[in-house]
């Protein structure tokens, strides 16, 4: 193997080879995803789009471990993550991955702060030291002012920025968004992609789910799913400009 294809091989973050995943209803077998090969590489800002029924959702699940390929498989920094236990798989998703929601899905009985500190807790990080780590995020996503609130008395975009620095307390490996723009307005929507960039800017590996076509001309590549598999009609795109203000 060439000094190049060893530095290829380094940059991959996921690799999801010959991955299916089929659902069963009784009898009825469902095919939902058929046989994909995608590797995303660290640095990168990706989106995957589809309509209802693409898949999108289904690999967004199997990406963040909350689903398991039927067959195929997928590495994670080269861990081999469809072999690994239940108990295992919790374990590296609060470590790897970080998740961001279109509900949000704060605590409302929990402060600002304390929402954000939530992974840092499931991972056993003391508390004076999660406690900075918010505080550095909160800043970071410009609502340091705000940490001693609490959700319902923030804005939507407000919201999706606290959800957006929980997603990062763990120093996740890579940031998983599941329709992050699709509750908030148009100007609001452009805040939090800026946000995005600005975060991929300073290294973070970011795969956003979505079904906005006006999104497209922000991603580093896009990748399109029809019917289980990639859509060769709508073809992976790369090189697109980044956000201006």
């Amino acid at each position: 193997m060439t000094q190049q294809q060893n530095s290829d091989k380094s940059d991959h973050l996921v690799r999801l080879i010959d991955l299916y995943k089929t659902y069963y209803t009784g009898t009825l077998e469902v095919p939902v995803l058929k046989g994909l090969d995608i590797e995303f590489n660290k640095g990168e800002f990706v989106g995957i789009f589809g309509s209802s029924g693409s898949g999108k959702s289904t690999l967004l699940n199997i990406l963040g471990m909350l689903d398991t390929p039927t067959a195929g498989k997928y590495y994670l920094e080269e861990l081999e993550v469809d072999q690994m236990e239940d108990h295992e798989l919790a374990t590296i998703r609060n470590k790897k991955i970080g998740f961001i929601f279109q509900s949000f899905n704060l605590f409302p009985h929990l402060t600002v702060e304390q929402n954000i500190e939530v992974p840092m807790v499931y991972g056993n990080v003391p508390k004076r030291e999660r406690r900075e780590r918010a505080r550095e995020l909160g800043e970071q996503v410009k609502l340091g002012h705000r940490l001693k609130h609490r959700p319902t008395q923030l804005s939507g975009g407000e919201c999706q920025r606290i959800a957006i620095a929980r997603a990062l307390s763990n120093n996740p490996s890579f940031l998983l968004a599941d329709e992050p723009t699709g509750n908030l307005d148009e100007k609001t929507s452009g805040e939090i992609i800026k946000l995005f960039h600005d975060l991929n800017d300073q290294g973070s590996t970011i795969v956003i789910v979505t079904h906005d076509p006006a999104l497209e001309a922000h991603f580093d590549r896009t990748i399109h799913l029809r019917d289980g598999r990639i859509s060769h009609g709508s073809p992976i795109t790369f090189g697109s400009p980044h956000y201006v203000d």
